[in-house]
């Protein structure tokens, strides 16, 4: 299922004893750190973007994104709690039954992600992951064991929504900039590349767009046989309108159908 391929991500286990304690024990770092700060103007409490997916004029799923309207805090500090969910069909359930479900818990200020989390059900596939990241230390934490990463690592929902934070609008066709994120036991450059701009049509508008394409063979949001495209306003809220990537036999493509709770007014809108 072409969300399952797009959006995926990291993993639900349980904590021991030791690993616990060692998160407690890096806790005053973390409420002590000196933290960067990021301007956004892009998303903010209570964003949720709806989605279709499918080929040609077959709907297959949907999905959706969703800031939750109330903040979650860790080691004293204000978060977002983001929601990524994405569901087969029912009326095509018989053939191939999804439900994928993540969470990325996203400090406000300094856009870096505190915790992420996966669960995926695809046919009989089943894949529950988390991980746990202090910023203070550059450690993840994952499966009883703790891992090395560089300052304000990413889960890739986290870099996602950090990419949303950025000018894009200022960076020339071509240009390719590069953010790290964390999965299974591994840090991964993911590089993002600019195609420019480009005005595209789906059920929620026509909107003036960026497109991008994220360089990422593994783990992660955007793991795909092909190139993937992603259509974003070009505009404050770089909301993703369009995700798009080559098969054999045309294009599989997830479409924005509806969006509320936007930080401020979409001015890449036409229609």
């Amino acid at each position: 299922m072409f969300f399952g391929l797009i959006f995926t991500f990291l993993i639900f286990d349980g904590f021991s004893t030791q690993i616990k304690s060692k998160i407690n024990q890096t806790k005053n770092n973390n409420e002590t750190f000196n933290f960067r700060y990021v301007k956004n103007e892009a998303f903010g409490y209570g964003e949720r973007l709806d989605y279709k997916v499918g080929y040609s004029f077959i709907t297959a799923g949907e999905g959706y994104f969703h800031i939750l309207p109330n903040p979650v805090y860790k080691h004293g500090r204000e978060c977002y709690d983001i929601r990524f969910q994405v569901n087969s069909l029912k009326s095509l359930e018989w053939i191939y039954k999804v439900k994928d479900r993540y969470r990325t818990v996203l400090d406000v200020s300094g856009i870096f992600p505190w915790e992420f989390e996966q669960n995926i059900r695809e046919g009989n596939y089943k894949r529950d992951e988390k991980a746990i990241f202090d910023q203070a230390n550059n450690l993840a934490y994952r499966n009883d064991k703790s891992f090395p990463v560089p300052p304000y690592i990413h889960d890739i929902v986290s870099a996602f929504f950090y990419v949303r934070t950025m000018d894009l609008g200022s960076m020339k066709k071509g240009h390719v900039f590069y953010l790290q994120n964390f999965y299974d036991d591994t840090t991964y450059t993911l590089g993002v590349k600019i195609h420019g701009k480009q005005t595209v049509e789906v059920p929620a508008g026509k909107f003036r767009c960026i497109i991008i394409e994220p360089l990422v063979v593994q783990g992660g949001l955007f793991k795909s046989e092909g190139n993937i495209y992603i259509w974003l306003t070009d505009d404050e809220r770089k909301i993703p309108v369009k995700v798009s990537t080559k098969i054999l036999i045309g294009f599989v493509s997830s479409e924005l159908v509806s969006y509320k709770g936007l930080r401020g007014p979409l001015n890449a809108k036409i229609e």
